[in-house]
């Protein structure tokens, strides 16, 4: 974790009394501590100012010092470990004593756990829902006792549905990473160490004690000395990473053994724990995590909504980590964030927003978003924290989710099924074949309800449900982005039990299918409107009204990726589609103008154009007018969007024009031209005759 949601005030430490432990040790600064601990002790609120703060300097820094800064942190955090089994095995391989201690200590735990869930087993009780919620109870709270990399393992769990039932998913998903804090004279020797300089060389004030702990380090409020900033200082645990390193290698043991002998599991086990030990080994290397911070805030703070803190390289090792101080309220404290004329909606749709951004756009993404590690800020803006566990999005998969969704709603679950090869659910060579029912049961159910109104967690489960029965091996990327929105719309839920995480989402789905140039998407696109030969207007103008609400939507944009198919080499079987389509627009366009014409007209006249005929000049039965106006209003309302669009111009017309001058599209148009003759005339010939008309199948 980075800041606290302390509301301190900007120049002082509000803090309780207690006699500062590292005196002992740091006698030699007396301007740095002695004013935690004057003759008389302070009242508990008493404001704790080591020195007063020189003037702030401007924000603004020189990007070349930055640079530097960075270099020269890289430097001091040359000598970070970085995570690979070679190096454990040549580290514990040696240490046969502790190992041994420390292996008993897990190994009694969870093979007592193990033993309990085969009894429940054997008891026929292993399905039961409220013994593996119990169970799921105990297996947090063993996870818990037994330190960090078990904390990190049960939260990396809680992401994973293809391993672990739903009861075990809630249940892990409650570890909090909170542990007691260490001494802080350990934590101050760690700063100097780290940077090389003392303490009140570099910080004019400092909390003498942890403002918050978690399971990596602890972190203090201080001002730097140099120009009086604000600034959030996270120092490692002492040790932690020989502590973790041995329990990774105690659990690539395991992992093995359970590869050879534990057929019910069929994911790799020592790769999935290599998996967690990379990321864990990252966290433990803050110039990483602030360099993550760095690359989050040049994608992503462009935005006025967004907060990403700076960081003070010159004051950042491997151990240790100083960036800006950001005062904020956690998304979860809802009668904070009102108390601020703030709205928890407003700042979870603002989260989903930059978080979909984040995981389909860029495809570089905050992984670990729980409600500690965003911060409403009180100028409404949302502030991220906490950089240690970042992920990235393959580009492939990134435009195989948002088709994974137009399959959804089109309830194709044979393509929803192989879309599983791309987000590399699945080896080329599993048959999806047995999937495909499954996928349907579920979602058959699901979709009764329109998708803006699905529930994002009811279709984690009941996914989840289908992952863990079939051979599914979930990426790591793409169970942090289940986390990720659950968390999001978990925040939400506390605010409006009845919100939806895929309804605030579908305006980004929106814009990204009317606007992408990427050809996957404008396939996905085209398979959404034209379904069984028909063009779904409805579709469209649904589309229209979500994307405009997505801020980066712009009008001249839409549909420009289907129009150069439309008339490119590729195209044909669109045209042929298109062609079909614009003749029914133009009889609509036609024959709705007539008829409202016809309406308009006086009374005296109506008999005299109909010829008496008191059903109307036209012999057009009730149904099929009812479509004409139907389908010619769908069209009026798609235009009238696109023209009240805030990014509308008559430019939008532009690429249109340009395109109807080339050779293919004098052809294409030709098409157009000649099918539209030969419906008019049909029509005309229809009423001359009074023929009785066919009707059209289908509707707009």
């Amino acid at each position: 974790m980075a800041a606290s949601t302390s509301a301190a005030a900007a120049v002082s430490f509000p803090l309780p009394y207690r006699p500062h432990r590292a005196l002992r040790r740091h006698r030699h600064r007396p301007s740095l501590l002695r004013a935690a601990s004057t003759a008389a002790p302070p009242s508990p609120d008493l404001s704790i100012q080591l020195s007063p703060p020189p003037l702030l300097l401007s924000p603004a820094r020189d990007r070349a010092e930055d640079l530097q800064a960075e270099s020269r942190a890289m430097t001091r955090a040359v000598a970070a470990t970085v995570y690979s089994p070679e190096l454990l095995a040549s580290r514990y391989g040696s240490q046969p004593f502790q190992v041994a201690l420390r292996a008993a200590e897990v190994l009694s735990k969870l093979g007592a756990f193990g033993l309990t869930l085969l009894l429940d087993q054997q008891r026929g009780e292993s399905e039961s829902s409220a013994k593996r919620r119990a169970r799921a109870v105990e297996l947090r709270t063993i996870l818990t006792k037994l330190g960090p990399t078990f904390v990190k393992i049960g939260q990396g769990l809680s992401t994973r549905p293809d391993l672990c039932p739903t009861e075990y998913l809630e249940e892990l998903s409650e570890l909090q990473d909170s542990l007691p804090t260490f001494p802080d004279e350990d934590a101050f020797a760690c700063i100097e160490k780290e940077l090389g300089l003392p303490l009140d060389s570099m910080y004019s004030a400092m909390s003498p004690s942890p403002i918050a702990a978690a399971s990596l380090g602890q972190v203090y409020k201080a001002r730097l000395k140099s120009s009086g900033q604000l600034v959030a200082v996270k120092v490692q645990r002492p040790s932690i990473e020989d502590a973790i390193g041995r329990d990774f290698y105690l659990l690539r043991g395991i992992g093995f053994l359970i590869n050879k002998y534990v057929d019910i599991i069929t994911t790799d086990a020592v790769a999935l724990i290599d998996e967690f030990a990379c990321r864990v080994f990252q966290e433990l290397n803050y110039v990483q995590e602030g360099q993550n911070a760095r690359r989050f805030k040049k994608l992503y703070a462009d935005k006025q909504d967004i907060l990403v803190p700076d960081i003070f390289w010159d004051y950042t090792s491997a151990k240790v980590l100083t960036m800006e101080w950001i005062e904020g309220v956690k998304l979860n404290q809802q009668a904070a964030i009102e108390g601020q004329g703030l709205k928890v909606l407003d700042l979870v749709n603002i989260g989903i927003q930059c978080s979909l951004r984040q995981l389909l756009e860029y495809g570089y993404f905050h992984a670990d978003p729980h409600p500690g590690n965003i911060l409403a800020t009180p100028e409404g803006k949302l502030a991220f924290l906490d950089f240690g566990m970042m992920s990235e999005t393959p580009e492939d998969a990134r435009v195989a989710i948002i088709g994974h969704v137009v399959h959804m709603v089109n309830r194709d679950y044979d393509a929803m099924a192989r879309d599983y090869y791309a987000l590399d659910f699945l080896k080329p060579e599993v048959d999806v074949s047995p999937i495909v029912p499954a996928l349907k049961n579920f979602f058959d159910d699901a979709l009764d309800s329109t998708v803006s109104e699905l529930n994002f967690k009811t279709i984690v489960d009941g996914l989840g449900a289908v992952l863990y029965q079939y051979p599914f091996n979930v990426p790591a990327y793409y169970a942090l982005i289940l986390r990720s929105l659950t968390v999001l719309e978990g925040l939400a839920l506390y605010a409006d039990p009845n919100f939806k995480v895929l309804a605030a989402s579908y305006p980004y789905f929106a814009k990204r299918l009317l606007t992408d140039p990427n050809p996957y998407l404008r396939d996905a696109l085209i398979e959404l409107l034209f379904k069984d030969g028909r063009f779904r207007w409805n579709r469209l103008e649904n589309l229209l009204v979500q994307g405009r609400q997505d801020r980066e939507f712009v009008a001249k944009d839409a549909l420009q990726p289907v129009l150069k198919l439309l008339l490119g080499p590729d195209g044909e079987s669109l045209r042929v589609l298109v062609v079909k389509e614009a003749v029914r627009v133009t009889e609509a366009i036609t024959f709705g103008t007539l008829i409202d014409s016809y309406n308009a007209a006086p009374e005296f006249l109506k008999p005299l154009i109909s010829s008496g005929n008191p059903a109307g000049p036209f012999k057009i039965s009730d149904v099929e007018r009812e479509q004409m106006m139907e389908l010619r209003g769908r069209v009026l309302r798609i235009w009238g969007l696109l023209r009240s669009s805030d990014s509308f111009d008559p430019s939008l017309l532009q690429p249109i024009v340009q395109v109807l001058q080339e050779p293919e599209a004098r052809v294409f148009g030709s098409r157009v031209a000649g099918g539209v003759t030969q419906r008019l005339a049909a029509r005309l010939l229809q009423q001359l005759l009074r023929i009785p008309p066919t009707p059209v199948p289908g509707s707009s």
